[in-house]
């Protein structure tokens, strides 16, 4: 196979970063918009030995679950990969990434996988699920303040202000934004000559509160004429508040760390279930509420809490699974290396009244063997919800050490959940149950939860193949990076 050849494929696959996966004469093409079902003509853009990648071209024969998206620039957008694949059938595929990769990566046989995995839970409406969108701000070629979101893998803005997964007020909010600095003759940040003032726009919604939350990032100490943006803003039901986030650093990086509130409060308010949390421009906050109450209730059932019972809460953020546990538990602590993340853990525990959470700033395999070597604290229950990377090495060691009753594991990535899964088996836990939660809707990222429980002290399990290295996982991982696969 050579590059600009082109070829008809019958897509029998997707992968996990949502192209469609077919054969040539047996050579491996991924396929960008082609889905699952779908026979394509397409053109090859880069060859490889055993495979390459190729541009669509033409649909000869659509898959049965293609379906009209609702977004026109989606396409082009490239932050919702499958909007025109059927939910129905984006659950399916979801699903049967996170068992692959149990079977594959975590060495679980397949049998067994299938036997304790629950059915994926998806959402009853998966459009306009987001409570928060960050728009960049720039300018078309006709020199038209536009915003939008960025191309795929490039920082070209495609102009777009009514987004299929964001909230409706999105667009009001952003269109106001836009004719008050074409109005008043406010530039947008330029990245490459560093000049201009809004870089971004930050939008959050509180679902169950309704209130709203706008922050515009700016190259700058101030905002001119700001009064005006703040009067046609605080038109908006819901608005509780603006502000301005100061960025003045050649940094792809959004946010700055400066604050300036313009109007209302510096926060907003929203539940997850009956929890209340004060979330300001800086707070890490679950984007899907409704999905969010779906996984960390699956994963307040999971970890079955007695009376009587100690939780340890690692990679706890601004301590949401903490404080669901908090209802059941006698006692729960939380460990976040970011201390603001803490900050807002503490201030959540207080203004729900439970005075049965405690939260520490460090690293979780630095606290927890400390707490438990000085004080006593022991763990009948250890949550962990950490970053795409997974857990730490050391922080499974100490998970391991400390041999808590059972293990509740929350992961935004298939692949390093089945890693870790895959140590903590070898270490004497049983994998008992595991359950997909749909957060994202139209990309192929998906949360999943997996609850293991104690056996023994022995560092074997029968159910898996012992030739795990983190260095080696990574070392392959990044070899495999360089070309996207």
């Amino acid at each position: 196979m050579n590059k600009n050849d082109y070829v008809t494929v019958t897509i029998e696959d997707m992968s996990t970063t949502g192209e469609g996966i077919g054969k040539a004469d047996g050579f491996t093409l991924f396929i960008k918009d082609a889905y699952v079902g779908d026979t394509v003509e397409a053109k090859v853009m880069k060859a490889k030995k055993t495979y390459g990648f190729a541009k669509l071209t033409k649909i000869i024969t659509p898959s049965p679950d293609r379906v009209t998206p609702r977004c026109p620039i989606h396409k082009a957008c490239g932050g919702c990969q499958i909007q025109a694949l059927s939910y129905n059938k984006q659950l399916e595929l979801k699903d049967k990434i996170i068992k692959n990769d149990l079977v594959r990566i975590g060495g679980f046989e397949e049998e067994y996988i299938n036997s304790i995995t629950e059915p994926i839970i998806g959402m009853e409406e998966p459009y306009h699920y987001r409570n928060k969108a960050q728009y960049p701000i720039g300018l078309d070629k006709e020199g038209n303040v536009v915003a939008g979101f960025y191309a795929g893998r490039t920082h070209s803005i495609i102009p777009g202000t009514d987004c299929a997964i964001g909230v409706p007020e999105n667009k009001e909010i952003l269109e106001m934004i836009l004719a008050y600095m074409k109005t008043c003759k406010v530039a947008p940040y330029d990245e490459k000559s560093g000049k201009g003032l809004v870089r971004h726009v930050l939008i959050r919604k509180g679902f169950k509160t309704g209130e709203i939350m706008v922050c515009v990032i700016i190259n700058g100490k101030t905002l001119p004429k700001s009064e005006i943006l703040v009067d046609k803003l605080t038109g908006i039901p819901g608005m509780a508040s603006i502000s301005l986030n100061i960025n003045e650093k050649n940094t792809n990086v959004i946010m700055g760390d400066t604050l300036k509130t313009l109007w209302g409060r510096d926060y907003i308010e929203d539940y997850i279930d009956d929890i209340k949390f004060r979330i300001s421009p800086l707070s890490f906050f679950q984007v899907n509420p409704q999905q969010t109450e779906k996984l960390y209730n699956k994963a307040l059932e999971y970890a079955g809490i007695q009376p009587g019972e100690t939780v340890w809460d690692l990679y706890c953020g601004i301590g949401t699974i903490s404080l669901f546990m908090a209802k059941k538990a006698e006692r729960v602590y939380g460990v976040e290396i970011v201390p603001e993340a803490i900050e807002d853990a503490r201030d959540n525990a207080r203004i729900n009244g439970l005075d049965n959470a405690t939260f520490y700033v460090g690293k979780a395999e630095e606290v927890l063997p400390e707490k438990y070597e000085k004080e006593g604290i022991f763990a009948d229950v250890i949550v962990v919800d950490p970053p795409r990377k997974g857990c730490d090495k050391d922080c499974l060691d100490t998970i391991l050490k400390m041999q808590p009753k059972r293990v509740v594991y929350v992961s935004c990535d298939p692949a390093t959940l089945s890693r870790d899964l895959k140590i903590l088996a070898a270490g004497g836990y049983e994998l008992k149950k595991v359950c997909g939660v749909d957060q994202f809707g139209h990309t192929m990222h998906v949360e999943s939860i997996a609850l293991l429980e104690r056996v023994s002290n022995r560092k074997a399990d029968a159910k898996v193949h012992i030739d795990v290295d983190l260095e080696d996982y990574y070392r392959i991982k990044d070899a495999q990076g360089k070309d996207g696969k």
